[in-house]
């Protein structure tokens, strides 16, 4: 890469990368996420100076370090122009060109689309440009989604995505890297890609943007799109104003008492062990999010913003690491945690603590068939709570569909009797059936692949697109 290097922070929980961009000496950060230690740190084993930090956009999906990294390392701090903030930065603007060293030149390319202020940065080596860190434009096999901003902009940003994947399409050389921040299971995609690496060439090949008419993409990109977590509706502002820096200092600890009152209030009580490990034995009232899933992506989509949240882990740093992924996207500071067990959550009181039945889609098969393998229940109910695209693509006969973001504001819609849970692979449908367990429903976690269910003998139909 003709003396450039490009190292990848990935932050996997929340579909996102920053990037680290260095000639050996100085070195320029792109998109950081809010824990900047993991930035200082890789710029320390490297040995080279942060001398530039950019955003490509305002984040909805993570409140950004940006701000606090340029601080910490003295860094110009590069923000759109046209973005209103409330911090001093380095204004820059379309065909803007900053030279980092004698190696590393970055230029600035307008691409709105997944905002309206998006930019784009290309990075230029000795021989010429080597690849463009996109943001949430140009992504592996799709682009950032559109409707971010609210409907009414939805199909105008659409429009304007076209046109910039196109423009960087035509800037680059078919062998120049793509180096996007969204899109490794962030739900700031328009569609997700497992694709681990790309470059302009493959993205002709693949990317619906620079195969389709303006026309079509705009068709297809709006019909795919889906609900998104509800607490980016606060982030956009965090990062406008100017986050705070990340406070990872531990967090005040709760004795069984204290968290055996937070139940009884009606709080959010986190139990961050795998969601095998709460089925076998957990604190009555409370919620699966285990940090084996996107626990952080869940738990701010359906808490209530700025709620309470306890923490319960099995060591200290299953609650640290539980409030680094908060902090991300701005859940501060839980308002107590506890480690240990479920047995000394509830202080040795064995009336305190429950089980969580489990089942396979084979499971629910044979117990709608009238014979529920020995210790399962019958099933009355069969809740499907993936998001409405999956539920649309296919189904199984006879669910009733409530995407879990739904769910805590509609438990009451859950029709009577024993409720068998299921979503794709098991995660949502664990969380599901904690919330139901709580609201005091009779629950079985389905958690199995949602791809067996139809080999399992379960009559799988198509949804209907219009729903």
């Amino acid at each position: 890469m003709a003396d450039l290097d490009v190292q990848i922070v990935q932050t996997s929980s929340l579909g996102d990368r920053s990037y680290l961009a260095h000639d050996g000496q100085v070195a320029i950060v792109v998109d950081s996420q809010r824990d900047v230690d993991r930035i200082l740190a890789l710029a320390g084993r490297l040995g080279v100076r942060v001398a530039y930090v950019v955003e490509t956009h305002l984040h909805n999906d993570y409140v950004s370090g940006g701000l606090a990294l340029a601080r910490t390392t003295g860094a110009r701090y590069l923000v759109a122009a046209a973005d209103e903030v409330g911090f001093d930065r380095v204004p820059v603007t379309d065909g803007d060109e900053v030279t980092v060293s004698d190696r590393m030149r970055l230029r600035v390319v307008a691409t709105p689309g997944h905002t309206f202020h998006h930019l784009s940065y290309v990075l230029h080596g000795p021989d010429g440009p080597v690849g463009v860190f996109s943001g949430g434009s140009l992504l592996f096999g799709t682009t950032g989604r559109t409707d971010l901003l609210g409907h009414r902009h939805t199909h105008a940003l659409a429009a304007h995505q076209h046109r910039s994947v196109r423009r960087l399409a035509d800037l680059l050389p078919d062998g120049a890297q793509v180096w996007p921040t969204h899109g490794f299971g962030s739900f700031c995609a328009a569609t997700q890609s497992d694709a681990p690496e790309s470059t302009v060439g493959r993205e002709r090949q693949v990317n619906p943007a620079l195969r389709l008419e303006a026309d079509d993409f705009v068709e297809q990109t709006l019909a795919g799109l889906d609900a998104y977590p509800a607490y980016y509706a606060h982030l956009g502002a965090i990062n406008a104003a100017g986050a705070d820096p990340i406070d990872l200092t531990p967090a005040r600890r709760a004795d069984a008492a204290e968290v055996a009152d937070r139940i009884a209030d009606g709080q959010w009580v986190v139990d961050l062990r795998s969601r095998t490990a709460f089925t076998s034995r957990h604190l009555t009232g409370t919620l699966s999010f285990g940090l084996d899933g996107p626990m952080a992506t869940w738990l701010g989509w359906l808490a209530p913003w700025e709620a309470p949240l306890t923490l319960l882990g099995e060591s200290e740093e299953q609650i640290a690491q539980a409030q680094r992924e908060l902090a991300r996207i701005g859940v501060d500071r839980p308002a107590a945690a506890a480690t240990g067990d479920p047995g000394e959550w509830a202080d040795g009181v064995e009336e305190r603590l429950v089980g969580l039945p489990r089942a396979t889609f084979a499971d629910l098969a044979a117990a709608r068939a009238g014979a529920p393998p020995s210790g399962l229940p019958g099933v009355d109910v069969l809740l499907d709570v993936r998001l409405g695209n999956e539920w649309r693509t296919d189904h199984v006969e006879g669910a009733v569909h409530l995407p879990l973001a739904d769910l805590p504001d509609r438990l009451d819609e859950v029709p009577a009797g024993t409720v068998w849970v299921h979503c794709g692979s098991g995660y949502r449908a664990a969380v599901a059936a904690s919330l139901l367990a709580r609201a005091g429903r009779t629950t079985v976690l389905v958690d199995d692949d949602y791809g067996v269910a139809a080999d399992a003998g379960l009559p799988v139909v198509p949804g209907d697109p219009g729903q």
